[in-house]
């Protein structure tokens, strides 16, 4: 065992500690500038809304396209630190440059070529750090979850309360600088994490010699098809929902107006808060011999977040034209967030299992071309927001995560055989 793996911190090895702080405040920045994105190009730019949401899915989509071709040059050419290191550089400039108002297209697109480098290459590291019957691995992408999603709820009260109250181009600018700080423990931390293996230089074998085995593949691309459905429900939080959030909610409290960035703080507080929880009752179970397949915990999940958009379905349904209360935003958020947690950091953490040797950057960029077509989808779903009641266009999105539940669970068998 490394020594890098030896040494823990919170009980796990220190150089989890370094990619969490590392990918909490790259996440810092990208949701930091994502959450101002519909609200800049609607309110600031005086976009249509299906040419926003369009813009939206485009740059999210581009944004997880990059790493599929940041993975392939990471495992074969620069290797995984490399690429962390230029692609949190690349980003960080870009961020700076969405401050100007005639950057804004080459800002989002600098960031998503940076985060094509970056993004594969930082979680395939967690595997490096753990043997292959470490217990803790799986669970480890749950705490590496916990991490970007407290970037992204210091993106929510900084980012979100400065562009919203003070400046569109000041919560960009805290943007790029949650990047540095990144890209800054990254560099002066990677002494905590393990030797890196020399880049691999085929493309069709594993490193033993022997064909990376096909029926792995059809599989990873069974669940990718799965979750590409998924998202085109759950990316409307960030879209659609945020535009509902600022025409269809009540946010008066007393007598003061909730500012409507702070609601998206919400899912990465209740990500915060219910993943231990969630982690010891998993604990329990796989103590019991209880433990559930991973498809099948994605499926759940994917339930879940069918039942919170079922949830506003109803709730706008009964409102009419009027505003909703904004306590069933909390109902919803719970449910939401409990459910996320069941598929995605479950989808990243299998990704990873399965990739073949040496071929882990690569491997995990396959899960991120989920989130490009993902976002995709949820960019041509969201064009029918003003085409249809919300009860409907909300009950529509139920049913997408219905779809992708009913898929992973008829995959829970064959991947549990090869896992």
């Amino acid at each position: 065992m490394s020594l890098a793996a030896q040494k823990t911190w919170f009980g796990q090895p220190r150089g989890l500690t370094i990619l969490f702080l590392t990918q909490m405040w790259e996440l810092f920045s990208y949701y930091g500038m994502r959450i101002l994105l519909v609200y800049y190009m609607t309110k600031q730019l005086l976009f249509a809304q299906e040419k926003a949401s369009l813009i939206y899915g485009t740059y999210t989509a581009m944004a997880y396209f990059t790493p599929i071709l940041g993975g392939v040059i990471a495992d074969r050419w620069l290797g995984k630190r490399r690429s962390v290191v230029l692609g949190a550089g690349i980003m960080a400039f870009g961020h700076f440059a969405m401050t100007f108002e005639p950057l804004f297209y080459v800002g989002m697109a600098t960031i998503a070529l940076g985060n094509g480098l970056f993004l594969p290459s930082l979680p395939s590291q967690i595997n490096d750090l753990y043997q292959a019957d470490d217990p803790r691995r799986d669970r480890a992408y749950n705490v590496y979850y916990v991490g970007l999603n407290l970037g992204g709820l210091l993106a929510v009260l900084v980012c979100g309360a400065l562009g919203e109250l003070y400046g569109w181009h000041y919560g960009f600018g805290a943007a790029g600088i949650g990047m540095f700080i990144g890209l800054m423990i990254y560099v002066f931390g990677r002494g905590y994490l393990p030797a890196e293996a020399a880049p691999v230089r085929a493309s069709t074998t594993a490193a033993d010699g022997s064909a990376s085995p096909r029926g792995l593949w059809w599989l990873l691309l069974g669940v990718g098809l799965s979750v590409t459905i998924f998202r085109g429900a759950y990316e409307q939080m960030g879209n659609t929902l945020a535009l509902w959030i600022d025409s269809g909610v009540d946010r008066h409290w007393g007598g003061t107006l909730i500012p409507m960035t702070w609601f998206q703080a919400l899912n990465p507080l209740g990500v915060i808060a219910m993943t231990p929880l969630l982690l010891a009752a998993w604990r329990r179970r796989a103590d019991a011999g209880r433990e559930a397949h991973l498809a099948r915990r994605m499926a759940t999940g994917a339930l879940i977040v069918a039942a919170a958009y079922g949830l506003l379905a109803l709730v706008a349904g009964a409102a009419g034209e009027a505003r909703v209360a904004w306590p069933w935003l909390l109902a919803f958020f719970l449910m939401f967030t409990l459910g996320e947690l069941y598929i995605l950091p479950t989808g990243l953490g299998l990704f990873a299992k399965l990739a073949p040797p040496r071929l882990g950057a690569t491997t995990v960029a396959a899960w991120f071309m989920t989130i490009f077509s993902g976002s995709l989808a949820a960019g041509l779903v969201g064009t029918l927001w003003t085409r249809m009641g919300h009860a409907t266009f909300f009950a529509g999105l139920a049913g997408l995560a219905l779809v992708a539940a009913a898929l992973l669970w008829r995959l829970d068998r064959p991947i549990h055989r090869l896992s």
